[in-house]
């Protein structure tokens, strides 16, 4: 029987970053699962590239628990990194490595913990989920859901183990990005005034994204729960422009609405529309009828906010051992879950503090906390009524 710790070293060895496959960690889960006598499914993307992994175990007539986290990674490229990302180093009691907080170390004492749910018989399954992707949208976990819609008994409570340093979180801000590009007619800048300068129609939407981000923070569309306590909008992106002397006829620039739950982002992009199809565009016309102003999607999820007095949050307190529940500011397939009617908790090992940078670690007493909370969660399963 392996410990986390050593399916941690297994997992951190697969350099899943989101680009990439991810089937060689798929198929190490399965095989592993398989040696414990659990059969697993497994959901293709289209180029059969990469997989996520679906497992019960316990009696298939019911609902019961989900354990989720996403195989990918981020990128480790222009990071100064003082250890190797693709290998478990341990040092001053901390295991380092790509995804050892986000979020190989809780897919570890969740492998680690399948030994004890099937020591007894279960009186409600658990299930394992294992998705590809959701680090550039939540892409993944989308075709599971779907899969998972189409049986009688889907499950009826998710755990998400994202990094929380273990404490009950049940919210987090959706999100909606979007790209714009904005095309008008290049000249001589000499002649500036018979062109249409795509970069500055790109800055005054960018500035009208900022009036609108600054609307948001009025008291009144404010939620105390969450940090920053508002829906933000951000630009993080711009290109446009070939040299000094040449009013530029393209610019496209990215910008992302992190919505407060009870906030639609997608107000934020309709006014955004509205303003470059009313104001813009017919000055842009008025000098060349071929300039174009256009939005392309490239990701969104939805928020979460679940329920204090819910069953998810009860046990999830009585799991943690806290009834102090907060949000996270970064987002998660939890909103995904909920919306698909599978009430939906986060709580796992490592902090987000160190996710997405160089010399990613999980403490090892955050690993042994979360085989602890899986520990009482197998009692759980195996007591319920």
């Amino acid at each position: 029987m392996l410990s986390s710790r050593e399916l941690l070293a297994e997992l951190v060895a697969f350099p899943t970053v989101s680009r990439d496959s991810n089937l060689g960690l798929i198929e190490f889960i399965r095989a592993y699962l398989a040696g414990l006598g659990v059969a697993c499914e497994l959901d293709y993307n289209a180029e059969r590239s990469k997989a996520n992994l679906f497992a019960s175990i316990g009696p298939s007539d019911r609902g019961g628990v989900l354990l989720s986290g996403h195989s990918d990674v981020v990128p480790v490229a222009g990071q100064a990194w003082t250890l190797p990302p693709f290998e478990l180093s341990e040092c001053d009691g901390k295991l380092y490595g790509r995804g050892t907080a986000d979020m190989k170390g809780f897919i570890a004492c969740v492998l680690a913990a399948v030994p004890r749910f099937l020591a007894q018989p279960l009186r409600l399954p658990i299930h394992l989920a294992f998705s590809y992707d959701e680090e550039v949208g939540c892409l993944g976990v989308r075709t599971l859901l779907a899969e998972l819609q189409r049986r009688p008994n889907k499950p009826v409570l998710c755990l998400i183990g994202e990094p929380t340093e273990l404490k009950p979180v049940l919210g987090h801000k959706g999100k909606l990005a979007m790209r714009c590009h904005v095309r008008g007619a290049a000249c001589h800048s000499a002649y500036a005034p018979l062109g249409v300068n795509a970069i500055e129609y790109a800055a005054r939407l960018i500035n009208r994204l900022g009036e609108i981000g600054q609307r948001l923070t009025a008291v009144e569309h404010q939620d105390a729960r969450f940090e920053p306590p508002f829906s933000t909008v951000q630009t993080g992106l711009i290109q446009g422009g070939r040299a000094l002397n040449i009013v530029p006829a393209e610019c496209r620039f990215d910008f992302e609405v992190r919505a407060l739950p009870g906030d639609d982002p997608q107000e934020v992009a309709n006014e955004l529309l509205d303003y470059a199809e009313t104001q813009l565009l017919p000055q842009m016309h008025a000098r060349s009828a071929s300039s174009t102003i256009e939005f392309q999607p490239l990701s969104a999820y939805p928020g979460l906010v679940t329920c204090p007095q819910s069953e998810a949050a009860q046990l999830l307190a009585q799991l943690s051992g806290s009834q102090d529940f907060t949000t996270v500011a970064f987002g998660t397939e939890a909103g995904l879950f909920h919306e698909a009617g599978i009430a939906t908790v986060i709580c796992g090992p490592g902090s987000m503090e160190q996710g997405h940078k160089a010399d990613e670690f999980v403490s090892c007493a955050q690993l042994a906390g979360c085989d602890a909370m899986l520990m009482r969660l197998a009692d759980w399963l195996q007591g319920c009524a």
